[in-house]
């Protein structure tokens, strides 16, 4: 299958007795558009797109679709299905069938075959296919509506990000303390990070910008331990010879560190793409041991290489004590009709956010040099409060020296002037 998932640009044919038509009102003729491009404009994540597209090729060779990559089965399925939709209907009933005796043998779930039925019914939709559907999908198990897979444990994640990869830590810390999607780094940028300052003018944790610019963009936050590994990266980068700028893609690839060229090839930066990071974490994963080769019979890894961090995430904030709902907003999941109704701050969420970061982090050293700074800022606070108690007992003291000194001229004053009645009685006499 050819590499054309990453783009969701429209191919036009200008040649062939294709039945795959648009009018163009500029010209007064008619293009075609090949409807492979078509259907990889109904979708915008690339991961989607390589998923959709690996499965419907499956269709297509199981009902034996001619043609030398996904681009010409597409075509001649389209061809033959328009004007034939018994043929198509046929086709995709004898699919279903197939895979649902693979079901009552248990070598497959139910979820599996939907799945399948999506890829196919999104390209009949975007060709204009039109079959009955509820036909085809009556009587067909859904399946678990959830995966049977864990989060990664911390030991684990611990195990993965001692790996000699420098963007190993920043991109596991960055997903496991902001829940973004595998897909998201493929917007990221060093200006989608934005650290946030406390009272002291201190960084306490940074705001991460989702999908920037896109139509479903949204904000997370990370924990101060997750922006110092991704800060330490891009300073490493720009010590290597590389510009960096606002506009610096956060992932990139390596390069050559042991000869004198290798600052060069720094100042070349090409983007790791979402693809590459799903194969760099795939190639951490078997290379740390913690994963091995699946056993017979098995499908699913223990977890997900990516989505695991997702959940993880979910789950830390859970135990930390952080409501549902907020903990839903920061991953852009739907909340149902509260999506019209809740209007929680940035602020309120980022005080949410404070609350459970704890739970987020990795690593231990990091666990305990907060305890020792939270330490440290008590020490201080004692200290003040102490400070200001033997002032406010000096002024105190000061006040009371004061009244004292003031009353002990008063009895001097008196003291004299009744020595000075005694000492001349006379005087006394006169006065009065």
């Amino acid at each position: 299958m050819r590499n054309m998932v990453e783009s969701t640009e429209l191919k036009v044919l200008h040649s062939g007795n294709h039945n795959v038509n648009n009018y163009d009102s500029h010209n007064d003729n008619y293009v075609r558009i090949d409807p492979y491009s078509l259907f990889l404009h109904a979708m915008k994540s690339s991961v989607t797109k390589k998923k959709y597209s690996r499965r419907l090729e499956m269709f297509f060779n199981f009902i034996k679709i001619p043609g030398e990559n996904l681009e010409e089965q597409c075509l001649t399925f389209v061809n033959s299905g328009r004007n034939n939709v018994n043929w198509v209907f046929t086709n995709i009933l004898k699919f279903v069938l197939f895979y649902k005796e693979r079901i009552n043998k248990k070598e497959i779930s139910g979820a599996t075959l939907i799945n399948y039925l999506k890829a196919i019914k999104l390209f009949c939709e975007m060709s204009d296919i039109s079959i009955n559907w509820k036909k085809i999908t009556r009587g067909l198990s859904r399946g678990k509506r959830y995966a049977s897979d864990r989060i990664p444990t911390i030991d684990e994640i611990r195990k993965i990000v001692e790996y000699p990869d420098r963007r190993i830590k920043p991109i596991v810390y960055t997903m496991c303390s902001s829940g973004i999607r595998l897909g998201a780094w493929d917007y990221l940028k060093w200006k989608h990070i934005i650290p946030i300052m406390n009272d002291n003018n201190e960084i306490i944790a940074a705001k991460i910008k989702v999908y920037a610019d896109e139509e479903d963009e949204y904000f997370s936050f990370i924990s101060l331990e997750a922006y110092f590994y991704l800060k330490e990266w891009m300073d490493y980068r720009r010590d290597a010879g590389e510009k960096i700028s606002e506009e610096s893609w956060l992932m990139r690839n390596l390069w050559d560190v042991t000869t004198p060229t290798g600052k060069g090839l720094a100042t070349v930066p090409v983007k790791l793409k979402s693809s590459g990071i799903k194969r760099l974490m795939e190639r951490v994963l078997y290379g740390q041991g913690i994963r091995t080769r699946l056993q017979e019979g098995k499908k699913r890894h223990e977890f997900q290489v990516d989505h695991g961090y997702r959940k993880f995430f979910k789950t830390r904030c859970e135990l930390g004590g952080m409501k549902p709902i907020n903990i839903e907003k920061l991953l852009s999941h739907s909340t149902g009709i509260s999506d019209s109704y809740y209007r929680a701050t940035e602020q309120e969420l980022l005080s949410d956010y404070l609350k459970s970061m704890d739970s987020l982090i990795i690593d231990e050293r990091n666990k305990l040099k907060k305890r020792i700074d939270k330490l440290e800022e008590k020490n201080e606070d004692e200290k003040y409060i102490i400070k200001v108690k033997l002032q406010e007992k000096d002024e105190q003291i000061q006040l009371m020296k004061e009244k004292y000194d003031e009353e002990l001229r008063i009895l001097k004053e008196t003291i004299l002037d009744m020595q000075q009645l005694i000492k001349y009685p006379k005087r006394l006499i006169e006065l009065s």
